[in-house]
C-alpha cells in the first residue's frame, strides 16, 4: 500500500507540472494572465485554507529610510512622462503581472531606455533595499541575459537592459508602498510598511549559469544554492532520505509557484524539521539563509526570525537522485515561507528534452497571503483607512 501511495504521488509530481506548462502556455499576453490575474488574491495555501494570524503589523527596529530617500531619488530621475508610466497605487493588480519569461510586454521604466544617471538611481534603489550579496546576483542575471542575446543572436528579446521598474504607492517612513524589478529571470517584489518589509514573490535565474565566452565571460550564479540544497540532502541518512523524497524521477519542470500562481493550493511534503537533529536543523536553516539573504542584512534577520519560530513545521522535499552531478528539484516550505529551486531543460538558444544544470529557476514565496504583503496592506487599510 505504502509503494502503491508513493507511485500516486511519483504521478502526481510529472503529471502536475505537465498540465503547468499547458495553461502556461495559454496564459496570453502581460495583463491577461489567464484566469488567474481574474481570480482576487488569496495567496498560496496548504490543506486548500490560509493560515490565519501568521503576520503582524509590528517595528522591527530597521529602518527603511534608505530605501525611501532612494526610491524618491530614481522617481525625481526620471521625466514626467516615465514617471507617469513608472507609479502606480499600492494595491494595483500590476503587483501580480510579473513574468520570468522575456516576452510579455511591461510596464514601468525600462534600463534599455534609462541614460547612465538614471541607471545609476535605479542601482542605488536595489543596493538600498538589497544585501551585496543580492545585488550582484541580480545584477549577473542581467548580465547573463546579455550572453543569452549574444549565444541566441537575439537583442530583441534578450540582453542586459531588458529589466523594468514600476513603483507602487509613494515611497514614505509611515506609509505602505513599493518597487518591483521585472524580467527574464528576475523578479524582485519588494513592499513596505513602515520599517517592517515584505520581499516576496522573488524569481531568480537563468539560461546559462555560466557565461564561457562573450561580453560576461566568467559570470555565473546559483551555485551556493545548487550545491548546498544538494549537501543537505547528502547529509541525511538513507531513512530520512526516502522520506524527504517526493520522487526520484527527474524528468521535466517542478516548479509550481512561478509566474501568475499567486492562488496555488500546495500541501506540505517531504520531511519536516521536527525529525532533524540540531546540526541537520541549523543546516537547512543555512540553507534558508542562502535565499534570505538577498535582503539587507536587518531585514534578513528579522526574517529569519520569522522563519525559526516556525521550524518544526518547515518541510524539506526532494525530487531527482543525490549523486554528486545529480539534475534534481527542492522545496522548502513553512507557514511563513516556500522556496522552490528547479533545474529545468534548456530552451535558448537550443532546447534539450531532459533537466540541465545551466538553467535554473528559483522562487521564494511568503505563503498563507502575505506575498506583496497584501495581509499586512489588508491590516493595515482595516486599521487606518476602514472607510
Amino acid at each position: 500500500m505504502k509503494n502503491q501511495s508513493k507511485k500516486l504521488v511519483a504521478l502526481a509530481v510529472i503529471l502536475v507540472p505537465i498540465v503547468a506548462i499547458s495553461l502556461y502556455a495559454q496564459r496570453g499576453p502581460r495583463g491577461g494572465g489567464g484566469a488567474s490575474l481574474s481570480e482576487p488574491f488569496r495567496g498560496i495555501a496548504a490543506g486548500d485554507e490560509i493560515e490565519k494570524g501568521l503576520f503582524k503589523i509590528e517595528s522591527t527596529g530597521v529602518s527603511t529610510k534608505p530605501v525611501v530617500d532612494a526610491a524618491n531619488a530614481f522617481l525625481d530621475g526620471l521625466t514626467e512622462q516615465q514617471r507617469k508610466r513608472t507609479t502606480f497605487p499600492v494595491d494595483d493588480s500590476e503587483w501580480r503581472k510579473w513574468d520570468n519569461r522575456h516576452s510579455p510586454k511591461r510596464q514601468g521604466v525600462g534600463f534599455d531606455e534609462m541614460n547612465e544617471d538614471q541607471r545609476t538611481l535605479a542601482f542605488d534603489l536595489m543596493r538600498e533595499s538589497l544585501s551585496a550579496k543580492g545585488l550582484k546576483l541580480s545584477k549577473d542575471i542581467m548580465k547573463l541575459n546579455g550572453t543569452l542575446a549574444e549565444l541566441a543572436n537575439n537583442y530583441d528579446e534578450y540582453g542586459e537592459w531588458l529589466y523594468w521598474i514600476t513603483v507602487m504607492g509613494e515611497p514614505s517612513e509611515t506609509e505602505p508602498w513599493g518597487w518591483q524589478i521585472d524580467g527574464h529571470h528576475l523578479v524582485i517584489n519588494y513592499f513596505v510598511l513602515g520599517d517592517q518589509v515584505v520581499m516576496s514573490p522573488v524569481f531568480i535565474g537563468s539560461e546559462p549559469i555560466h557565461a564561457k565566452s562573450g561580453k560576461f565571460e566568467g559570470t555565473i550564479i546559483m551555485q551556493d544554492e545548487q550545491n548546498a540544497g544538494l549537501e543537505f540532502m547528502q547529509s541525511l541518512n538513507k531513512s530520512q532520505q526516502m522520506e524527504a523524497t517526493i520522487t526520484d524521477a527527474k524528468s521535466g519542470t517542478n516548479n509550481l509557484t512561478e509566474a501568475y500562481k499567486d492562488n496555488v493550493n500546495l500541501d506540505y511534503a517531504g520531511i519536516p524539521a521536527s525529525k532533524l537533529d540540531e546540526k541537520q536543523q541549523a543546516a537547512l536553516l543555512d540553507l534558508i539563509g542562502q535565499y534570505v539573504g538577498n535582503m539587507r542584512r536587518g531585514h534578513a534577520k528579522v526574517k529569519m526570525s520569522e522563519v525559526k519560530k516556525h521550524l518544526d513545521r518547515t518541510y524539506f522535499g526532494w525530487i531527482g537522485d543525490v549523486s554528486d552531478d545529480a539534475v534534481f528539484y527542492y522545496r522548502i516550505h513553512s507557514p511563513v515561507v516556500l522556496i522552490e529551486f528547479d533545474h529545468q531543460r534548456r530552451v535558448a538558444p537550443f532546447r534539450t528534452r531532459k533537466p540541465t544544470r545551466d538553467h535554473i529557476h528559483a522562487v521564494i514565496r511568503t505563503p498563507n497571503g502575505n506575498d506583496y504583503g497584501k495581509d499586512l496592506l489588508r491590516q493595515h487599510i482595516e486599521h487606518d483607512h476602514p472607510h
